[in-house]
């Protein structure tokens, strides 16, 4: 889906390139100005004005506050990095810059050329803003997963923006990254600057975001606590501060449903602890080449539902109206300092890097029915998915991608089911298929029924959580397919909840309230 297309291309005038970002900092302009003050020249009064050339002067530099309530039973210190205050909201404004500053040195990006991306917003933002000053255009693959509020932003700074689905392995040609990579294949004058491998990435942080830590907090930093995607924020960061000072601990935190947890403790890639999970723009699917596992000391790992809850309570408590991620890093941070509490000492300085605003998730985790929906909050109703689970038998019949179309409709011509989820040779869950869009394609296309499943399938069924309420549930069916996958407590273990499993808990439910 193309959300937007219109534009042409961009002025070939780019601006020069300046360098870090203290070079470009000490370029801005400053001007001694005389302004009369009641006409006469004896009240003349001279003042200095500064002004930053473009908006990209004004990235980097933000601030550190510390945590007054949710740290409160801490001996420490705890400060927050508030990477919002940079112009597009987050701290890959850093990285966006940086990439174009490298492609335009090394002639990879010449004038007019478009810039190609997969970013699950916050990249996208940093580039589009690099691109309007810098005179180029921009085409972001992203995923059905991220919010909407963040393609507008996109689409607001002049970007197409490609939806590609989530739930597909990082090599399928349908994915965010694979579209991306054919795009810039593709169209000429293009350049795709691959920030999960591009060293500009970490770089930027290696020269912006540590000495930033280590001048704010006059050398007292002592701990790091950071989430990870790309792996440049960490990484860079946690390199440059090590330089300085190498009993610095880094502590990276993880959402369950990311690889990099495991990795970190096994050195093993588990493709079972891939699924989906809520939490954006953090924690990955591969193995980014900007993430350096020997830097981190330890990790740890936080659920959808503490991510969400520490959100809010960031807002609330503190003042601090933050996204998903930095509720995720706050929940992480507090789970090791609370473990590790022996070991720190009142004169111990915490930073936790908070990424981003939390304009762009105010249809969701600022929204009680969005949070209910999704189990993130206490409903109003006590009756969960275990109710409507506790009605049936737990069985799953599902197919494989290899399977025929007419094995399909065979399998469930047998159990008497009118959907099946699509299971991958992993566990993974890849498609789904219906009784209606089977009879779509068969009416359209006869010959389907000897076609591959994967050629066919749809998205795959949503996935919930076990606690999820009623009502919560009941948003989920009122889509195409009428079914979720519900989490069975092992990564890669599910039941299923069709449409008529929650009419017929709800309907003996009501017969019970009768009877009473």
């Amino acid at each position: 889906m193309r959300d937007c297309g219109e534009d042409g291309r961009a002025s070939s005038k780019q601006g020069d390139v300046r360098g870090s970002f203290r070079k470009r900092k000490t370029a801005d302009r400053r001007q001694q100005t005389a302004v009369s003050v009641g006409g006469s020249a004896e009240h003349n009064i001279q003042f200095a004005t500064m002004w930053h050339e473009n908006i990209l002067g004004t990235i980097g530099n933000t601030p550190l506050v510390r945590l007054n309530r949710v740290a409160a039973d801490l001996p420490c210190t705890v400060l927050a990095k508030l990477e919002y205050f940079n112009p597009a909201g987050s701290v890959k404004d850093r990285i966006g810059l940086a990439m174009i500053e490298d492609a335009e040195r090394s002639g990879q990006l010449k004038p007019g050329g478009t810039i190609i991306e997969c970013t699950s917003g916050n990249t996208g933002a940093g580039l589009a803003l690099a691109a309007i000053a810098r005179g180029y255009t921009c085409i972001f693959t992203t995923t059905d997963k991220q919010s909407q509020a963040k393609n507008d932003v996109l689409t607001a700074l002049g970007a197409e923006v490609i939806v590609c689905p989530t739930a597909v392995a990082p090599d399928d040609p349908r994915s965010y990254y694979s579209v991306a990579e054919r795009l810039s294949e593709e169209i000429p004058n293009s350049f795709y600057p691959n920030q999960y491998n591009h060293p500009a990435n970490t770089q930027a942080h290696y020269d912006t975001s540590g000495p930033e830590l280590w001048e704010q907090t006059d050398g007292r930093i002592t701990h790091y606590i950071a989430g990870a995607g790309t792996g440049g924020t960490i990484s860079g960061t946690t390199r440059y501060l090590k330089e300085q000072n190498a009993a610095i601990k880094t502590i990276g935190v993880d959402p369950f449903g990311s690889v990099y947890y495991k990795y970190f403790h096994t050195r093993e890639f588990d493709e079972n602890e891939i699924y989906p999970y809520a939490t954006e723009g953090v924690g990955e699917d591969i193995l980014a080449g900007n993430m350096d596992f020997d830097l981190v000391d330890d990790y740890v790992r936080v659920t959808d539902r503490e991510s969400m809850q520490m959100t809010r309570r960031l807002a609330r408590e503190e003042g601090l109206f933050l996204g998903q991620s930095s509720g995720m890093a706050m929940a992480g941070a507090l789970q090791w300092l609370e473990a590790n509490g022996e070991t720190l000492k009142v004169d111990d300085v915490v930073v936790v890097l908070m990424p981003d605003s939390g304009f762009p998730y105010l249809a969701r985790t600022y929204n009680d029915e969005w949070m209910r929906r999704h189990g993130f909050l206490e409903a109003e109703s006590s009756m969960t998915v275990r109710d409507v689970l506790a009605q049936r038998e737990l069985s799953v019949v599902s197919v494989s991608p290899e399977a025929t179309l007419a094995d399909v409709v065979a399998t469930m011509t047998e159990h008497g089911i009118s959907q099946v989820p699509v299971f991958n040779a992993e566990g993974h869950a890849v498609g789904s298929l219906t009784e209606r869009n089977i009879l779509s394609r068969l009416v359209e296309e006869p010959e389907a029924r000897s076609h591959p499943v994967k050629d066919v399938m749809a998205a795959p069924f949503p996935i919930v959580e076990a606690d999820i309420t009623v009502e919560g549930l009941s948003a989920y069916l009122g889509n195409e397919a009428g079914a979720v996958l519900v989490k069975a407590g092992e990564a890669n273990q599910f039941h299923i909840v069709t449409r008529s499993d929650l009419i017929a808990t709800l309907a003996k439910a009501g017969r019970q309230a009768e009877a009473v």
